[in-house]
């Protein structure tokens, strides 16, 4: 199933220090207890927290004890598809002292997301929320009952079924798994309809802690204020893996609301945390911004999401220093810019090869890479031969460019993904929801370019003669329907009476993303009608 390291390379990463025996486990029962004392504080309308960091942790080794007691043992896959709530804490901590598998799930996912990956990592347990705002998610629990006759274990926050997992004694000691075993499984939409899940080891995840803790701005003597959703790899890193290693407060939010965000940054003396180019620009929007938040706000590493040079001019004026940072779930960091680097090279680069990390551009410009937390392959052994060599190599799917001086440049993609908030989005995936609607003789979706989040998705529509064209509104109820999450529908919708194509017939998308490169004011006709998001 995984990738073979070859022998040469993972002595150079055991010498170099990047891989040693520890796991999960025991770094985090190592680390835990020495962070007792740090704060710990969630920023929620609806579950909000404020403890200490030792708290958490007891509630997590009693969870740990919980799973052992209903039969989940180490090496088992546990789910957890949780808000930025204490409970994910709880849940993603106590799962790993327990010597679970953990797979994470962004709390936007729907239940066809959930339902596949539930299959595809013979989950044993699923630990999740009732309700989300608009979300519930119990109402799907039954039909993933029934689709996964493994799930032993089914606990909701909120609810007897989690309550009772932390009730019972604390796990009596962190089970010692192979370091070269799966440590995590992060399922992410990429150039594929259904998610990819992403293998990484305890060697793999640990070396990527260790880059990230090289990666700390100057920024890092104030406590960091976490949006990205720990669902995510770069949330569930950098919001409760990171602090921990770094004896460093946890401070989450679970709604990246603007006005919340910079009460929260005064209030508690926070720094505001990196991720996509939303997480900035929502701020500087905001009416309640002010000269008094920029002392917060002065170094920032952006990635997941390109920086319109408009956002970076901006930034540049205020005060605030860009940097930006380019990686991928499998290869998590790859390069970064750095703060003392000349502007241009921070905000028009995606800076160099972090420490460890290796990248070369074949004859299509395609950037291959390999490095110390590089993935060990996916749970799809027909993927992983299909995208990693023999000698290591990572095939990024991404096109660059690298300068004399190393620094890369991406300037195109081979992987059809919208990348919206730092979140990958399937077009394919949403083209095949999209082609059941009976008026749609074919649809064809890309990336746009998005102010602030980067990019969103654009529905390219042909409608079948005689059929009545679908509005935006329409189109986004038929993926509600089809049980994709909100994020993925499309915040446009053009018509076009065809496509431009291959010689094989293929549309070609590099053509409708440069018509929305600037975007362009369409003729006012009805095939060519554009409708904006609300």
């Amino acid at each position: 199933m995984y990738r073979a390291v070859p022998p040469d390379l993972a002595r150079a990463y055991r010498e170099a220090g990047w891989w040693d025996d520890a796991t999960l486990a025991s770094t985090l029962a190592e680390t835990l207890g020495t962070a007792a004392g740090l704060a710990f504080r969630i920023w929620s309308s609806e579950r909000p927290y404020r403890g200490r960091l030792g708290q958490v942790a007891d509630a997590a080794r009693r969870l740990a004890g919980g799973l052992a007691e209903n039969g989940i043992r180490p090496g088992d896959a546990v789910v957890l598809q949780l808000p930025n709530w204490a409970e994910a804490a709880v849940a993603l901590w106590g799962a790993a002292l327990a010597g679970c598998v953990l797979v994470p799930v962004a709390h936007t996912y729907g239940p066809k997301e959930l339902g596949f990956i539930l299959e595809a990592c013979g989950a044993r347990a699923l630990l999740t929320a009732g309700r989300f705002g608009r979300l519930d998610y119990s109402a799907a629990l039954a039909d993933h009952r029934r689709r996964c006759p493994g799930l032993e274990v089914v606990a909701v926050v909120g609810e007897a079924s989690f309550d009772d997992l932390i009730a019972g004694p604390a796990s009596t000691a962190p089970a010692g798994p192979d370091p070269d075993a799966p440590a995590v499984i992060a399922f992410t939409s990429g150039t594929t309809a259904e998610p990819k899940g992403v293998v990484h080891t305890h060697r793999t995840l640990l070396a990527e802690l260790r880059q990230i803790s090289a990666l700390a701005t100057p920024a890092a003597s104030r406590p960091r204020l976490i949006g990205s959703p720990v669902g995510h790899v770069t949330g569930m890193l950098g919001g409760l893996m990171m602090p921990v290693m770094q004896g460093e407060p946890i401070n989450l939010i679970d709604r990246w609301e603007p006005p919340v965000v910079l009460d929260a940054l005064i209030e508690a003396d926070l720094s505001a945390g990196g991720g996509a180019t939303y997480f900035l620009t929502s701020l500087l929007d905001s009416p309640d911004f002010g000269p008094r938040h920029l002392a917060h706000l002065t170094h920032l590493t952006l990635g997941g999401a390109p920086i319109p040079a408009s956002v970076a001019e901006r930034a540049h004026a205020l005060g605030i220093s860009l940097t930006r940072a380019y990686g991928s779930t499998e290869h998590p960091s790859t390069t970064a810019g750095n703060h003392d680097d000349p502007p241009e090279r921070r905000v028009q680069t995606d800076g160099r090869p972090l420490p460890g990390v290796e990248i070369r551009l074949d004859q299509q410009g395609q950037i291959w890479s390999r490095g110390p937390d590089l993935c060990a392959g996916y749970t799809d052994p027909a993927l992983t031969r299909e995208t990693f060599d023999a000698d290591g190599w990572y095939a990024t799917g991404d096109i660059g460019v690298l300068d004399p001086d190393g620094y890369l440049t991406i300037t195109d993609r081979l992987k059809d993904v919208i990348i919206r908030g730092g979140e990958n989005i399937s077009a394919a995936e949403v083209e095949q929801a999209l082609s059941a609607m009976p008026e749609l003789a074919e649809v064809a979706v890309v990336a746009a370019p998005d102010s602030r989040f980067g990019e969103h998705a654009c529905a390219f529509v042909r409608v079948r003669p005689g059929s009545e064209a679908p509005d935006l509104q329409a189109v986004r109820a038929a993926l509600d329907a089809a049980g994709l999450g909100r994020q993925k529908w499309p915040e446009e919708l053009r018509y076009v009476d065809d496509f431009e194509r291959t010689p094989s017939g293929k549309v070609k998308k590099f053509v409708l993303r440069r018509l929305l490169a600037p975007p362009l004011k369409p003729p006012d006709t009805p095939a060519n009608r554009t409708w904006s998001r609300p």
